[in-house]
């Protein structure tokens, strides 16, 4: 099989390297992402492999239903940037890596709360310049606060036993209930209003639907305490970034964490260091102490890295073989 891997990096070629070691595919790396305009390098591929912010409309799926692709793989766990009943209607059949390492960004989460709590990175750049003081570095403990996860999958269960472990009272909202979660700890499933009502800390672990996007607006932060921790490691249209900003400005929210941003397309991934960003609302929430930002890297360990690259390439053996695929997108 002739693979094209679109948004590549040099960790993408390193790890997928040696994963294929074991297929033996053809494969060819883009660095940069898959658009109307570079459709036209697919045209020879098979398979296409993409990221998050690679954008397959319908005029993306258009083109290549014109090459040789019958498959779209996603080195990632959502796909929300694919028009997939579109997709499905041209034949095409897609896979994803639906859990890679579901406690790798469990951890971020932890880190990031901690980092935000306890001013490491201040701290940090405090010693670096001989500056000892503990003046403005006061945090916040995590023990004996109520937790509120929303989404508990592979990723939401872990986190809340990381919480459950920290002596947090835990509350969870999903439409499914997690029974083996259940049975295993005292976390409470209550709906929506009412985790938004009694958490100090929130944290998003749901995939973006049409359904729920912009579910944290200006009225569900209305519900939440005053001074609420938001965290956001699951994907970035699950916020309005704007009602966020003014929450922040009103100290309705005490404090944010995201690894994700709603209009990360045009800035994660890249190094921007010596340009000017445009992005204005983005670089406000920069500007706020309270606020630590990430760039969509709570997925980025070795061993994860190691799990999407055997996933994705296992998915495509699958699909050319013409087996069935537990990983395949209906």
């Amino acid at each position: 099989m002739n693979i094209g891997f679109f948004s590549a990096k040099k960790y993408d070629e390193e790890f997928f390297n040696q994963a294929n070691k074991n297929y033996g595919y053809k494969v060819r790396y883009f660095d940069f992402s898959l658009t109307e305009k570079s459709v036209v390098m697919a045209s020879e591929f098979e398979a296409i492999c993409v990221f998050v912010n690679d954008r397959i409309n319908k005029n993306v799926l258009d083109t290549l239903s014109k090459g040789k692709t019958k498959y779209i793989a996603f080195r990632c766990a959502g796909y929300n940037n694919i028009d997939l009943q579109y997709a499905q209607k041209k034949g095409f059949r897609c896979v994803r890596v639906p859990a890679y390492s579901p406690n790798a960004v469990a951890e971020h989460v932890l880190a990031l709360l901690l980092t935000l709590y306890r001013s490491t990175h201040k701290a940090y750049n405090r010693v670096r310049e001989g500056n000892f003081s503990l003046t403005g570095l006061s945090g916040e403990e995590i023990f004996g606060k109520t937790v509120g996860i929303v989404g508990t999958g592979n990723i939401g269960s872990i986190v809340a036993n990381i919480f459950n472990g920290l002596g947090c009272e835990v509350i969870a909202s999903d439409p499914v209930v997690n029974q083996d979660l259940m049975s295993k700890s005292s976390i409470q499933y209550v709906d929506l209003e009412e985790l938004y009502q009694r958490a100090d800390i929130i944290t998003l672990h749901c995939p973006l639907t049409n359904d729920n996007r912009h579910m944290i607006d200006s009225h569900s932060i209305q519900m939440m305490k005053r001074g609420v921790t938001l965290v956001n490691t699951g994907r970035g249209g699950l916020i309005n970034t704007q009602a966020v900003y003014e929450a922040l400005k009103s100290k309705h929210i005490g404090y944010l964490a995201i690894d994700v941003y709603e209009e990360e397309a045009s800035l994660f991934f890249e190094d921007l260091s010596t340009d000017i960003i445009m992005d204005d609302l983005f670089m406000r929430l920069t500007t706020f102490p309270n606020v630590l930002i990430t760039g969509h890297q709570g997925f980025f360990t070795k061993r994860a890295l190691k799990q999407i690259a055997e996933t994705t390439l296992e998915n495509l053996k699958a699909l050319e073989k013409r087996l069935k695929s537990d990983n395949e997108i209906f």
